[in-house]
């Protein structure tokens, strides 16, 4: 078994928590809906959900009659963890750039075509830094934060505002909002009983 990559420390969450104006409840919460799991796999690789629908966008369907579980105007088809990988790997066959971006990487589940907004000049970079470590994923989580203007709904802990612009429109199919509020009120409570 390959070793995992070294979780985030309490400094992290708190570095991260000072960049974006909130407390590390915050953070943590949304690690937790994100990437309940954990930003890596067992064997090294980073978390990931493949999302065909994307897949079918950025190859304007060409693939969807022969590969309709990798590319779908759809979306689902998940298999779930390492199998992520798998559908992954047969979409990278096809087209390798439009696969990594239809992909959501790390503990904060980052979508690969938002490599620009993490800071990162090409998807290379942005894809070597999921695998890098979680707190590279964070930082990622930082700055994409930071480029589309989330913090606000962050620090008012508009949960509702913060998933939508997140997890997309359709974010309450999967109570996106009153997980992260939960999850909030979890390590708000915990800080509490540290003090």
């Amino acid at each position: 078994m390959v070793k995992t990559k070294s979780s985030l420390k309490e400094a992290d969450f708190k570095d991260a928590a000072r960049q974006l104006g909130v407390s590390v409840a915050v953070i943590k919460a949304v690690c937790e809906v994100e990437a309940p799991r954990g930003g890596f796999l067992r064997y090294g690789e980073p978390t990931i959900l493949f999302e065909r629908h994307k897949f079918h966008q950025f190859t304007e369907g060409v693939y969807s009659k022969k590969h309709p579980q990798i590319s779908n105007p759809r979306p689902g088809g998940y298999l779930g963890y390492g199998q992520e990988h798998l559908r992954l790997q047969e979409a990278v066959e096809l087209d390798r750039e439009s696969a990594l971006k239809s992909a959501s990487w790390g503990r904060f589940q980052i979508m690969g075509f938002n490599y620009k907004l993490c800071g990162f000049k090409t998807l290379q970079k942005f894809i070597n830094a999921m695998y890098r470590s979680e707190k590279d994923q964070l930082n990622a989580f930082v700055k994409f934060i930071q480029s589309v203007k989330l913090q606000d709904e962050l620090q008012e802990l508009d949960w509702s505002g913060f998933a939508r612009a997140y997890n997309g429109k359709n974010y309450w199919k999967h109570n996106y909002d009153e997980r992260l509020e939960k999850a909030y009120f979890k390590y708000k409570n915990e800080e509490k009983k540290a003090r």
